[in-house]
């Protein structure tokens, strides 16, 4: 929650600009944050205590231009109001900061690094996260935690945020048709959690599974009562009745 108390007469989100009109210049910026709001869709799909917003504009005062991440994660607001959504996201209206937002760099630099970091911090975002798959000898994700008022960069891929209780990182994998590095969340342990594509085959080879072992047990009592039936056949045979047999 925020300290600070603003104005009542401030506009609302319906009031202000819903974009600052500037496109993306990097497909990345837009499939990157997609998989991460899928996971987090099935994830807390029982939950409707946070915002994940893509390229939306983030307003801390009305005479000042929005700030616009490639995504960012409120938790402890309404996932949404009703059926029109959020058109951006006013704090002033919220009265929650983000905890995370994202960066993803994209050819054309717009100083991820340097003014937007020093912009997350004095806003007192929590976890300042940048990724730029076209490092080489510098680590391609970095996420920034705020240490009295200073962001650290923490270690790690993938690096746990327990106010969040989730982890981010990076590993190859496929996503909308490509295989590459990606984003991905992570439990406490490590462990990555699963794209809603890897989910829809995992439960499909679950189901093989189970029906494969159905299909098994099916053909294990036709045995046992094909050997049943010989048996009794046998016994006929021999002039003794099954029936009479306790």
């Amino acid at each position: 929650m925020l300290d600070y108390k603003f104005p009542r007469h401030w506009p609302s989100a319906d009031e202000l600009p819903d974009s600052d009109e500037t496109p993306v210049d990097n497909e990345l910026q837009e499939l990157i944050p997609g998989l991460l709001k899928a996971i987090l869709l099935i994830l807390w799909a029982e939950r409707m205590d946070w915002f994940f917003g893509i390229d939306m504009g983030i307003y801390y005062h009305p005479d000042k231009p929005a700030i616009v991440p490639d995504a960012f994660l409120s938790l402890g607001v309404e996932r949404f109001y009703d059926e029109e959504l959020r058109p951006s996201y006013v704090l002033w209206d919220e009265n929650v900061l983000p905890s995370f937002v994202l960066e993803v760099v994209s050819p054309t630099y717009r100083k991820e690094y340097t003014a937007k970091l020093e912009e997350y911090q004095a806003l007192g975002v929590l976890y300042y996260v940048i990724y730029s798959s076209r490092r080489r000898r510098k680590p391609r994700l970095e996420v920034h935690k705020l240490v009295n008022g200073k962001y650290e960069l923490q270690p790690g891929n993938p690096v746990w945020m327990p106010e969040i209780g989730l982890g981010i990182g990076c590993e190859r994998g496929s996503y909308s048709g490509v295989t590459r590095e990606w984003l991905y969340w992570y439990d406490a342990e490590g462990k990555r959690y699963l794209t809603p594509e890897e989910q829809v085959k995992e439960s499909a080879q679950r189901a093989q599974q189970e029906s494969q072992r159905a299909q098994q047990e099916s053909q294990r009592a036709d045995r046992l009562a094909e050997r049943s039936d010989r048996l009794a056949q046998r016994l006929r045979e021999l002039g003794i009745d099954p029936d009479n047999l306790s």
